[in-house]
């Protein structure tokens, strides 16, 4: 039995995964609150290894710290996703890396993935890693997307279109949520459209 993998990710609701350093959003576009720390604490609370690419990875020891600092991270949530064990999937870091469970594996992540669903006795969950996850969901390896809406809509500070150059996908509701009465939490189960790739 292979492991499940859920892409993870937060959206705006015009398909943005952030904004811009000019945008006066917050966090999670200012929108988050205690309901969605919530759920999230659930989320990450259950055991599972997070697969990452560079880029997210940079990212998170950015936003969350490096392993060598005193103090923890200072959120549960920051500080389960912190200590949950990590597959970093990149060519260009160096080892080894600067995180509490962390183990670098070079090489094409779909190889690297799809030998992980082989192997791996808890399911696996990618946070980000946009274009990682979109090649994944190309080679049928993503079983969920999970995709958490903020209401906003970020069309003159948007960056990271989440969704951009990606194959064509079927979706299939399987659970949602509203979260502090205006964030939706919805999950899928994705197929490749048949006429996918088609002119």
């Amino acid at each position: 039995m292979t492991a499940t993998y859920t892409f993870d990710v937060f959206s705006s609701l015009d398909g943005f995964g952030s904004y811009n350093s000019s945008g006066d959003w917050g966090g999670y576009w200012g929108k988050q609150g205690p309901e969605l720390d919530d759920r999230r604490l659930a989320v990450y609370g259950a055991e599972q290894r997070m697969v990452l690419g560079a880029n997210t990875f940079r990212q998170f020891v950015q936003l969350l710290g490096s392993s060598t600092e005193e103090s923890e991270v200072g959120d549960p949530v920051n500080t389960r996703m912190r200590n949950l064990p990590t597959t970093v999937v990149s060519t260009t870091l160096q080892g080894p890396l600067d995180w509490p469970d962390a183990t670098l594996v070079s090489g094409d992540a779909v190889e690297v993935v799809a030998r992980l669903k082989e192997e791996s006795e808890v399911p696996l969950r990618s946070h980000g890693s946009l274009s990682m996850n979109r090649a994944l969901m190309a080679a049928g390896l993503v079983d969920r997307v999970q995709v958490t809406i903020f209401p906003v809509i970020t069309g003159q500070t948007g960056v990271d279109p989440i969704f951009q150059g990606a194959a064509d996908f079927d979706l299939e509701l399987i659970e949602s949520r509203t979260l502090d009465g205006n964030i939706q939490e919805l999950t899928y189960r994705p197929t490749l459209h048949a006429d996918a790739g088609r002119s």
